[in-house]
């Protein structure tokens, strides 16, 4: 059998008992179900609980959206929450319970932000550094660890926690793929995190494929899907990396490590042919003349 679909059994075959028994969770669940006249009071600070018809409402509008209008940070995240109950979020919550390390995040629970993590001492760490990489990836590409929304739509809070480290850590797995911030880098990223989480919103974010260029939509289709498919299958959960005790690892002994191969530099061949066009059109005109 193929090394990669003895993966996915693993990651998704204790999952398969849950599924079925789903139902006796639910009904043994205390979040009881209610109505928008009943609403029950939130369950940590910014939580909004929603009926199941609210739920489906905002998981359908803001696929819609976000399809339309790729850079709406907030409908992706809102579609993220609303499609990762009442199952997905779970399983990404015991995978990390069935980690040492998963269980260590989830019992300190610590948050990324600039006011948790120095850039300053960042910049300041050797080259190849995880920190160095993530501080001069931000800078390179023009974001903030501050930008991350708040989970408003998840009912349980540890699980709340769950989709807010996957949401905080993104940066990191940017900055460990070298895949920037581009359409077409978002798309071979989230194609990555669906693969290696099994987060819905991500599976989804991927048939944003259809507003690339023919260009772009080729690459991603021949070398980038392949690539985080992949290594989405090989890689250890990356959820189960605790960032902040890896800032001073060298970035490739992580890759090694988890079992990460980094993909072809996209800003680099998108670089490539645009001068190889302003080239053959430097060659058109001096021809022509």
């Amino acid at each position: 059998m193929n090394p990669l679909v003895r993966r996915a059994i693993r990651r998704t075959g204790p999952q398969v008992k849950l599924l079925r028994e789903f139902p006796k969770v639910v009904s043994a669940s205390r979040f009881a179900p209610f109505t928008s006249l009943s609403r029950p009071p939130p369950n940590y600070e910014g939580h909004v609980p929603l009926t199941v018809p609210e739920r489906g409402l905002l998981a359908v509008g803001s696929a819609v959206m976000s399809l339309l209008n790729p850079r709406r940070g907030d409908l992706i995240a809102a579609l993220g929450e609303a499609t990762a109950t009442p199952y997905f979020i779970y399983r990404l919550r015991d995978a990390m319970l069935s980690s040492p390390t998963g269980r260590r995040i989830l019992k300190d629970r610590p948050r990324i932000n600039s006011t948790t993590v120095s850039l300053e001492r960042l910049r300041s760490l050797p080259d190849g550094t995880v920190g160095r990489e993530y501080a001069a990836w931000l800078d390179k590409e023009g974001v903030s660890p501050d930008t991350r929304s708040q989970v408003r739509y998840i009912d349980d809070p540890e699980c709340a926690y769950v989709m807010q480290r996957y949401r905080e850590c993104h940066d990191f797995y940017h900055a460990l793929t070298g895949l920037p911030i581009i359409v077409e880098g978002e798309i071979a990223l989230k194609a990555f995190e669906f693969a290696n989480t099994l987060i819905p919103m991500t599976g989804l974010s991927m048939f944003a494929v259809v507003r690339l260029k023919p260009e772009e939509r080729r690459r991603v289709l021949t070398t980038y899907f392949p690539w985080a498919i992949r290594n989405g299958l090989q890689a250890k959960e990356v959820i189960n990396i605790y960032w902040e005790e890896e800032l001073e690892t060298d970035v490739k002994e992580l890759r090694n490590r988890i079992g990460l191969e980094r993909p072809p530099d996209l800003r680099k061949i998108r670089a490539e042919l645009r001068a190889r066009r302003r080239a053959e059109e430097a060659a058109r005109e001096s021809a022509g003349h």
